[in-house]
């Protein structure tokens, strides 16, 4: 038997549905292969290979998954060309790698300048907490000790 879903027979997914559908979808764009139950319930800190087990089905059922066999790692996102698509606000490494680049070269140009002024100081402090705020707790920190000598510079 074979299904054809699309998003207009689906049944809309629950908030933390939702959250597993984006896990996914970005575990299977960043690896090449859909996660395993296990890898689903550490990436979502599940307690429960069952919990991760009860949300696929439901998924399946509502028309956002597909399995296509009994074995693992067999999970597909249902959707076609014109279907919509899920958006995450998770960054991958090559997105996190760009962003902390980015910085550095900033802190660079700023670091070399003879006189620090406050608006570039204030757009460092942005830009590291955003660094927080995404979870880059490591570049943030790094980012944040060369942010307080410059901030030093300034009142010196």
């Amino acid at each position: 038997m074979t299904v054809n879903h699309t998003l207009t027979n689906t049944i809309r997914p629950t908030k933390k549905q939702q959250t597993m559908l984006v896990f996914i979808t970005d575990f299977i764009r960043e690896h090449g292969y859909s996660p395993s139950y296990r890898e689903i319930m550490a990436g979502l800190n599940y307690t429960s290979v069952a919990t991760v087990a009860v949300h696929i089905d439901s998924l399946i059922k509502r028309g956002h998954l597909i399995k296509r066999d009994k074995s693992a790692r067999s999970l597909e996102i249902v959707g076609n060309k014109n279907s919509q698509k899920i958006i995450s606000n998770q960054s991958t490494p090559s997105e996190e790698k760009w962003l902390v680049m980015r910085i550095e070269h900033l802190f660079k140009q700023i670091e070399d300048q003879a006189s620090i002024n406050q608006n570039n100081l204030d757009t460092l402090t942005v830009l590291v907490g955003a660094l927080k705020i995404l979870g880059f707790e490591g570049a943030a920190i790094s980012f944040s000790t060369r942010l307080t000598v410059l901030k030093q510079k300034v009142k010196d």
